[in-house]
């Protein structure tokens, strides 16, 4: 069998990195950045810090702040036009999964025009050329967008979220900095943190999960587990920790897919524009319990990450009912919902988000087959 890994060329990490981003536009020879980010985080003061070392250097930029969470179609399509005009040779990306995704999509048609539908990218699209060189500068310790080739887009329109898997979309260069991140509220620190624990969780179970995936995996859910809770009380070294952690989980998935969770949580964002974070939060305990009989051994090494005591002695279901349990008693203590409704859901959309979740590329990767009337009992159990 033969197995691939893509990641980024090159990635730093640690706090003050940013400090490297205009030796490495040097070095490179780019003449032009745009910035591509969300008003929140202007506001904030984030982009600030990113837009004072590169006036220091001389360094010419354009800033293209409009991303909305969830960015849509027309989101891209007007952040294409911006970028063409802007005479710009770099994209900088400066935010949680919504610039990054955004920021991919704009790189994407760029050079492959005859995608500028935006629809024509889910999936698995035949791009041919990769995207404008980005450099992407996370701002959340979640999505591992920055060294992943995936990103999500939201069709308004027909109420749906949809993925692009493509390795042209991958930036040339990852800045990990939990500065960066540092100044978040803890509720996004919360549903990021869920949602990196999902990545590792649903990509060490995948069906095409192996060998060097597993260690990613593995050491991702140890790492959160450890130090998820003391991050969102505003520890700086559990942060920089979890910084790690999401991105270790961003090289495994982002190269052997997801699974039923993410399919579950896409249509929530789709129709009710639910944080994804907070939509994994809600589904993943329920979802890995419907998982947990064709898992292998493999929830005895998750319930070992989170420190379960005598888990390697257990019976398998015994361990695979304490990895679960794990996983329960963690989402309760941040806080996260644990309910559809919560999230603004309608019992009248059940039949259509399951549909939905059926239809989602997410849900290929389950270890378990599922139909669409098994998804619609799973919403049904924690409407």
């Amino acid at each position: 069998m033969v197995n691939r890994m893509v990641w980024n060329q090159m990635a730093y990490f640690g706090a003050g990195a940013i400090g490297v981003i205009p030796e490495e536009l040097g070095r490179r020879g780019f003449t032009k950045a745009f910035i591509v980010t969300d008003p929140v985080l202007v506001e904030a003061g984030i982009v600030q810090r990113v837009l004072t070392l590169l006036d220091e250097a001389g360094f010419p930029y354009e800033l293209y702040p409009d991303v909305v969470p969830n960015p849509t179609i027309q989101n891209v399509t007007d952040g294409v036009a911006a970028f063409a005009e802007a005479g710009a040779d770099v994209l900088i990306a400066i935010g949680g999964g919504s610039p990054q995704d955004t920021c991919k999509a704009i790189g994407i048609i760029t050079r492959n025009p005859e995608f500028a539908d935006v629809r024509s990218l889910e999936g698995v699209a035949p791009t041919k050329h990769p995207s404008v060189p980005i450099i992407a500068i996370p701002t959340t310790a979640g999505t591992a967008s920055e060294t992943t080739i995936n990103y999500v887009i939201t069709d308004p329109e027909r109420r749906r979220k949809f993925v692009c898997v493509d390795p042209h979309d991958i930036p040339v260069l990852a800045i990990v900095d939990a500065e960066m991140m540092a100044d978040a509220p803890r509720a996004l620190k919360v549903a990021t943190g869920l949602d990196a624990l999902t990545h590792a969780i649903e990509g060490y179970t995948t069906g095409a999960a192996w060998e060097l995936s597993d260690m990613f995996h593995l050491k991702a859910i140890e790492l959160i587990a450890s130090s998820l809770r003391a991050s969102v009380a505003g520890d700086p070294q559990a942060a920089e920790q979890m910084a790690l952690a999401q991105y270790i989980a961003g090289m495994g998935y982002s190269n052997v897919g997801l699974g039923l969770v993410h399919a579950m949580a896409h249509p929530l964002g789709g129709f009710y524009a639910a944080p994804h974070g907070v939509a994994n939060g809600i589904l993943l305990a329920p979802v890995m319990a419907f998982n947990a009989q064709a898992t292998g051994e493999k929830f005895r090494a998750i319930a070992q990450a989170f420190g379960v005591t005598d888990a390697a002695g257990m019976s398998i279901d015994r361990a695979r009912t304490a990895a679960v349990d794990a996983v329960v008693h963690l989402i309760h203590e941040l806080g996260n919902p644990t309910s559809l409704r919560d999230v603004g859901a309608k019992e009248e959309d059940l039949p259509a988000l399951a549909q939905a979740a059926y239809d989602d590329v997410c849900r290929g990767g389950n270890p378990r087959e599922v139909t669409v009337a098994e998804i619609e009992q799973l919403y049904a159990s924690i409407y």
